[in-house]
This record gives C-alpha cells, structure tokens and sequence, in this order.
C-alpha cells in the first residue's frame, strides 16, 4: 500500500476531531449540562491542547516507526 494513502488517512481523522471538537463544545445541550463551560475557557483550552500535543505526539511516533520499519522495495 502507498504511504500517501496512511497521510490522507491520518488528516482526515486530524480534520475530523477538530470540527467534532468544535461541534460538541457549540452545542446547545454542552452548555445546558454545563453552564460554567463558557467561563471556564482558559482549562478548558488548556485540556484540549494538551489532548491535540498528545495525539499529534503519537502520529508522528507512528510515522517515524513506519518509515524506519518500512519493507525494501
């Protein structure tokens, strides 16, 4: 399989979570569970960056372990 198709894998889940992240913390039903979520925006930027540094960590661990162990052709 050709490596473009694990790149054009890996940034739809990447587009994916940022408009999933986006969607969840507008809705209306977020906000009614939780009506400090919007006053509380540093932590919760906080966490979310955190999780972002933490899954693009890990995606390029996964692409560094692909190249090195990537079969000769």
């Amino acid at each position: 399989m050709s490596s473009s198709v694990y790149y054009v894998i890996f940034s739809i889940i990447l587009i994916l979570a940022v408009i999933f992240t986006i969607i969840i913390g507008q809705s209306k039903q977020n906000k009614d569970g939780n009506p400090d979520y919007d006053n509380k925006t540093r932590g919760n930027w906080s966490r979310l960056t955190l999780f972002y540094v933490v899954a693009i960590g890990f995606g390029v661990l996964a692409l560094i372990l692909y190249i090195v162990n990537k079969p000769a052709l």
